[in-house]
């Protein structure tokens, strides 16, 4: 090695080259304890698990200074659930909540107790209904007297359970440490800068955080009113209204802005959509199956083509064949618009890695925004109807079919690219009769992920106006008509399959 290599370090006491030299260097403290039970766990034909007692009796804490982050998250939750057990029942408080509660009915069947004396004295008619009354409150407060008395009651099973939970997890640590302490070595052998040893200050900042988390939660559970400020989070509802009305103002003028942009995106998706679902439905319906079978079996092959007969007399059957073909419409229009952004933009992110790290953050954001909130900015911007509907789908939809194009680009075999570079081939060349065809399996996942996603936003488009069959799911949602939502669902679904398989095509063999 080079004098000034960085994983060449000077050795102290032990040889650098030994595997007992290499042990005694990342663990530092113990290293003859070490040294036994990493040979153990090497040298064993069938796995063991040898117990560690410090790493036992430490916990988490003796995770965190060696460096194992995952057994400390596995033994601070075990020990939290413990404690929260064991001083819940070690307070006493168990049933507070009934115990106030019979106190209050106590109180109430009192007053009402004294009220029918005053009523009865006097010759009051309602009398004998105060009676009733102030019986019945004290029968209530007996019941939650009762269930304070079967709370309390199990006060030492809690303890024990707490207990008990605390020794597994103590158990749990030990078999786990060394194991995981040994597969930490391993990883640190082939990386050198990986931390070893043990970290003091990171232990030190791992017991102050489990000495306060178990602390706060044992006040939280076991005292019956613990502070507000611990129990409800701090919250400043002016800055909420200023942020909303903000945000509303914002919205406004972009949407006052952007008003002929907002109209051109809307009527060009409204023309392709009107004259897709007039294609569609104005066509005599004959004609219109007879295409879509012929390109089934074109395209996907005779089983396909069976099955999509099949659907197709689900839906015609049924009455859905109309609304069905809305939804192609819709779906179609959506799917393709999202395939011709999707690929385009895949294929530059696969072979920019810079585009594809700027880009990331914005397709989790698409991809992770619940569909609904989709709906509030485009229904300002662009109104209701179709037009909308298929932008939600839009922003919903597109993320896939990026993703696992740039994975598919990303994952063609350079040694492939450079030979093909050697022979002279062109960038068009490359990108069409190299990169494409070896990403294509990918690139048709993403393209099934697309459609998919694109299914799952129909029903939720028909709630700003889009027709089609999930007006009909959104009906049998609000008038509990299970049977007819069940049969417009899978009509939606039997169109999405048919879509797919005749986009995917013939298996590859």
């Amino acid at each position: 090695m080079n004098a000034h290599d960085p994983v060449a370090k000077p050795m102290v006491g032990h040889d650098r080259s030994s595997e007992e030299g290499l042990v005694r260097e990342f663990v530092v403290q113990n290293s003859a304890y070490y040294v036994e039970m990493f040979a153990r766990i090497r040298d064993a034909r069938n796995a063991v698990w040898p117990f560690n007692i410090a790493a036992a009796l430490l916990g988490p804490v003796w995770a965190a200074a060696r460096g194992t982050m995952v057994l400390f998250w596995i033994a601070f939750f075990l020990e939290m659930l413990a404690v929260v057990q064991i001083g819940v029942g070690a307070a006493g408080n168990l049933g507070g909540a009934e115990m106030a509660r019979a106190e209050r009915l106590t109180k109430q069947a009192e007053a009402r107790a004294e009220q029918a004396k005053a009523a009865t004295a006097a010759g009051a008619d309602n009398a004998e209904g105060l009676k009733s009354s102030a019986a019945a409150l004290e029968k209530a407060a007996s019941a939650a007297r009762q269930q304070v008395e079967t709370a309390r009651a199990k006060v030492p099973l809690l303890i024990g359970a707490g207990l008990l939970t605390l020794f597994v997890a103590k158990l749990i640590t030990g078999f786990l440490a060394n194991r995981m302490l040994e597969r930490r070595f391993a990883r640190w052998r082939s990386q050198p800068t990986l931390r070893h040893g043990l970290d003091y200050p990171l232990a030190t900042g791992a017991l102050v955080f489990c000495l306060l988390a178990y602390g706060l939660s044992i006040y939280r559970f076991a005292i019956a009113a613990p502070a507000a400020w611990l129990t409800v989070a701090p919250s400043n509802r002016d800055w909420q209204v200023a942020l909303s009305s903000g945000l509303d103002g914002l919205m406004a003028a972009i949407s006052h802005s952007g008003e002929g942009v907002f109209g051109v995106v809307t009527g060009a998706i409204s023309l392709v959509l009107d004259g897709l679902a007039y294609a569609l439905t104005g066509m005599p319906w004959p004609v219109t199956m007879a295409i879509i079978l012929v390109l089934a079996w074109q395209l996907a092959g005779p089983r396909v083509a069976i099955f999509t007969a099949a659907a197709l007399a689900y839906l015609a059957v049924l009455g859905f064949w109309e609304k069905s073909l809305e939804t192609v419409a819709l779906l179609g229009t959506a799917a393709v618009l999202c395939l011709a952004i999707g690929i385009p933009l895949g294929i530059w992110c696969g072979r920019r890695p810079r585009v594809y790290t700027a880009l990331r953050p914005v397709l989790d954001f698409m991809q992770t925004m619940p569909a609904f909130v989709y709906l509030i900015p485009v229904i300002a911007l662009f109104g209701i109807g179709k037009p909308p509907g298929v932008i939600a789908t839009l922003i919903f939809g597109t993320p896939p079919v990026v993703r696992l194009t740039a994975l598919g680009l990303q994952g063609v075999p350079p040694a492939v690219r450079e030979a093909a570079q050697a022979y002279g081939a062109t960038r068009w060349f490359l990108l069409t009769r190299v990169d494409l065809p070896l990403a294509m399996p990918s690139i048709m996942a993403g393209i099934n992920q697309t459609i998919l996603m694109c299914l799952s936003m129909v029903v939720i488009a028909s709630l700003i106006g889009a027709k089609g069959l999930g007006e009909d799911v959104l009906n049998a949602l609000q008038y509990a008509a299970v049977g007819q939502g069940l049969l417009a669902g899978f009509a939606i679904l039997l169109c999405a399959m048919i879509i797919d398989r005749i986009v995917q095509g013939r298996p590859s063999r």
